[in-house]
């Protein structure tokens, strides 16, 4: 490539969306063979893709730092323009050519500006601002300007939540970059990610999803702005200040123009602005203007570094690289890091006694031209590049395949967020670089592959994970009908109550109420809790409606006082006037329905506990009427009120006067609605069944209460074990606790078996077959009133009744006093 063996050099300038790269490609493939050299391996690989479709695989060449396709037919190259080959070809192009402009890379795109020429025709592809450049550096090259095919205009700033859809919001760093998306996530459903240092693959199926709409916006680096063609209606910049490797600046009108210009598509028009209206991240009136207007500073200056440097000695080639250029519009390039390597790598002796020939010398640079795609810095990189050398300067001038491999072994694993998994593809390309270097392996072939497969692997990785962190399809396809007709939304439930938006599932409902989707981050769940509430309204209404509809055995209380239906809360109780007389509380999902749906709900839950109460705990429904019938005398309604209060069970000492208060035919209605009034205690042996007994248990938690639970089937009871209390119907006696109904069949065999005050031994066996103690039974017998006396047979004798008031006090529920109170006011007053 050189102006000796040159035809026709054409410079083709002009902004973005011109169809500049479209025309070299054209050109290009006009000739019989041809180059291109682009800014970036991701556009390299993207024309690659183009070009292999209209002359095929075979005849079509992929050549940038990390990876080679070079089929032995290839006449067309694509490349970055770092690797460009020196190769004679009809057509040359170089695209982004002001990027000479560049203080990092601008060296290369001069070179290959003044040096890279084709057979037949050579095509410069650039900004405006090159133009005093090509006058004068390529004097012989017919200018040509292209006029934006769309037009430009400045939208204002607008913030991330109304950013139009199509849109590709450009940040200066990956921090900002993951920031932003995260946002959109939050917002939108999701973003697509592109930077420059994705692998190819990564950025292709990001790019995918975003131009078959699976996201409608873009985060980006600047990285868009060099000739990658999607599909973006709008730019939007989070900021106008980058790191250019040295210091925070703000970005040139000419930098603003180039990622601005992305906007729009051939002959649609596109818009750009900004995610602050004020501060540093505005953009200023003149800078809109030249950018819409398509108005930028000329360059003044191109970075220029000897491109055909001397390999005599490492000194010689140091001083080739600094050397200054002519006088001119050529600015002597800013020590880069291939440089810097060099000089670090020169002061080392085993370096210069390895590097004492042209050839060795050679060998040398081009181990210092080994990309720090990780970005650790000069020294560190410097020592990977030193290890490099040390193999490449001994033996057969080989890296060892041991040492290779190892290092693309450490990165074989897709474990990690992403940038943990975007730090590996780093790594891999530096091994995929140095794969690609034909002497440098004693199988170049085979470690090219082998790299070429891990970066695929952890490609697809970083896609994934990406994916997952910043795309979140349920809220897209919610997003996409936000502001439909409430029917539009594609809203389908499932047999075990998941709810799904075009196959996504964002929750479950259960009963009425919509759960949002475990994996769903806590940011989303307010857009997704307001998508499924205004959309769920047909699917609660008739479920409102099937409950009302339910038969009594379909609704069920379980032990935690709440009413459940189908599986799921409806409602629950609460305390109410009285014990029997239990509050029914809806349940809080019920809300979701209107004030008539919520009343017929409540009304047939009503009717379904009065039912149960009557079928469960009748004699409490009959006492809770008792206390309440106006012709009952007052001492039967205090009695019934205090059993009631009581649960059904309630020791007799306490209520003696209230008891002889009443007359016969009051005590014969008390009967008759199922109390005993027992030797001890007044209870309802209906209420020791254990589904009546559960009632009883879940009615006393309504009211804060709490009833154990004796097991099944006791008798008897170890005094102080679970249920050994007289509220749960056990009555303690010594170390047991004993039935109450089994005690009163003990008083009424002992009472049958007395003959008056004389003394007697009664049979022990029911005692025993119940399962009583002698201690437990002689506890008992005195309770009752006999006397036990001396002798070697136990022997009983009746001593009478009890005392009205007993000497101790009787533990009472506070939450029972004040029947009690009012008991003692009705036996007092008659």
């Amino acid at each position: 490539m050189s102006d000796d063996a040159s035809g026709g050099i054409t410079a083709v300038l002009g902004p973005t969306n011109t169809g500049k790269t479209h025309l070299a490609i054209e050109r290009m493939c006009a000739h019989s063979s041809g180059m291109i050299g682009f800014p970036l391996r991701l556009l390299a690989r993207e024309v690659y893709d183009r070009v292999v479709a209209i002359k095929g695989a075979n005849r079509v060449a992929l050549v940038t730092g990390e990876e080679k396709i070079v089929p032995p037919d290839a006449r067309w190259f694509l490349c970055t323009a770092e690797s460009m080959p020196d190769r004679d070809v009809a057509f040359v192009g170089l695209d982004e050519a002001q990027l000479g402009a560049d203080p990092e890379r601008g060296h290369v795109f001069t070179d290959r500006l003044l040096r890279a020429r084709g057979r037949e025709e050579t095509m410069i592809l650039g900004s405006e601002a090159l133009r005093p450049m090509i006058k004068a550096l390529v004097p012989k090259a017919e200018i040509v300007n292209r006029p934006r095919f769309s037009t430009l205009t400045y939208a204002g700033a607008k913030k991330i939540s109304r950013l139009p859809k199509r849109s590709a919001i450009v940040a200066f760093s990956a921090e900002e970059v993951y920031a932003v998306a995260e946002m959109l996530r939050r917002l939108r459903g999701g973003a697509a990610v592109v930077m420059g240092a994705l692998s190819p693959r990564t950025r292709n199926a990001q790019v995918a999803m975003f131009q078959a709409g699976e996201v409608d916006y873009l985060v980006a680096t600047d990285a868009i702005g060099m000739g990658l063609n999607m599909d973006v209606a709008h730019v939007a910049f989070a900021s106008l200040n980058k790191f250019d490797g040295k210091r925070q600046r703000r970005l040139t009108v000419a930098e603003m123009a180039q990622i601005a210009g992305r906007a729009g598509r051939h002959q649609r028009d596109g818009t750009f602005g900004a995610l602050s209206d004020d501060g540093p991240g505005a953009f200023l009136p003149e800078e809109v203007l030249a950018i819409e207007e398509h108005r930028f500073p000329r360059l003044e200056n191109l970075y220029w570094r000897q491109g055909a440097p001397d390999f005599a000695s490492i000194d010689a080639l140091v001083a080739s690289l600094e050397a200054r250029p002519p006088a001119g519009v050529l600015r002597a390039a800013p020590q880069s890091l291939d440089l810097g390597v060099l000089k670090r790598l020169a002061e080392e002796g085993w370096v210069r006694e390895r590097a004492r020939h042209p050839a060795m010398v050679a060998r040398l640079w081009a181990a210092c031209g080994v990309p720090d795609f990780r970005k650790v810095g000069l020294d560190p990189h410097a020592r990977f590049v030193s290890r490099v050398f040390g193999h490449l300067s001994e033996g057969r001038g080989h890296i060892p395949h041991q040492w290779f491999a190892d290092g693309i072994a450490r990165l074989d694993t897709v474990a990690g967020d992403v940038p943990v998994i975007a730090g590996r593809i780093a790594a891999t390309r530096i091994w995929a670089y140095i794969a690609q270097r034909a002497d440098w392996l004693a199988e170049p072939t085979l470690w090219a592959a082998r790299t070429a497969a891990l970066e695929e692997r952890l490609s697809d990785a970083l896609h994934a994970s990406l994916t997952q962190r910043f795309v979140d399809k349920r809220t897209t396809a919610l997003m996409r009908q936000i502001g439909a007709d409430a029917g539009a939304l594609p809203v389908v439930i499932g047999p075990e109550g998941e709810v799904m938006v075009e196959d996504h599932p964002i929750g479950r409902l259960d009963g009425f109420r919509f759960t949002v989707a475990a994996d769903a981050r806590a940011s989303d769940k307010r857009l997704l809790l307001a998508a499924a509430e205004k959309r769920l309204a047909g699917e609660r209404s008739r479920r409102g409606q099937a409950l009302v509809d339910a038969a009594d055995a379909d609704i069920a209380l379980d032990d935690a006082a709440q009413i459940v239906w189908a599986g799921h809360p409806v409602g629950k109780l609460g305390a109410g006037p009285s014990f029997a007389r239990p509050r029914l509380i809806l349940d809080r999902s019920l809300d979701c329905l209107d004030k008539a749906a919520r009343e017929r709900i409540e009304a047939r839950l009503v009717r379904w506990l009065a039912t149960m109460l009557k079928r469960r705990v009748a004699v409490l429904v009959e006492l809770a009427e008792t206390s309440r019938d106006a012709t009952a005398t007052p001492a039967l309604r205090a009695v019934a009120s205090a059993i009631e209060e009581a649960g059904g069970i309630l020791p007799r000492l306490p209520m003696r006067l209230a008891l002889d208060a009443i007359d016969p035919d009051a005590r014969k209605r008390l009967r008759k609605t199922g109390i005993t009034i027992g030797a001890l205690d007044l209870f309802d042996a209906r209420l020791l069944k254990p589904e009546s007994a559960r009632w009883r248990r879940v009615l006393a938690a309504a009211r804060g209460s709490v009833i154990a639970a004796p097991r099944d089937g006791a008798t008897v009871l170890a005094r102080g074990s679970d249920g050994a209390t007289l509220d749960a119907g056990f009555r303690p006696l010594g170390l047991q606790a004993v039935r109450v109904d089994l005690i009163e069949r003990i008083a009424r065999a002992a009472h049958d078996s007395r003959q008056g005050r004389t003394p007697f031994a009664p049979d022990p066996a029911l005692a025993t077959s119940i399962g009583v103690d002698p201690a437990s039974l002689e506890r008992l017998m005195a309770e009752l009133g006999f006397k036990a006396l001396a002798g070697d047979t136990p022997r009983w004798v009746w001593r009478g009744r009890p005392p009205a008031r007993p000497a101790a006090p009787v533990a009472i529920d506070p939450s029972r006093q004040n029947a009690f109170a009012g008991l003692a006011a009705l036996v007092r007053h008659g």
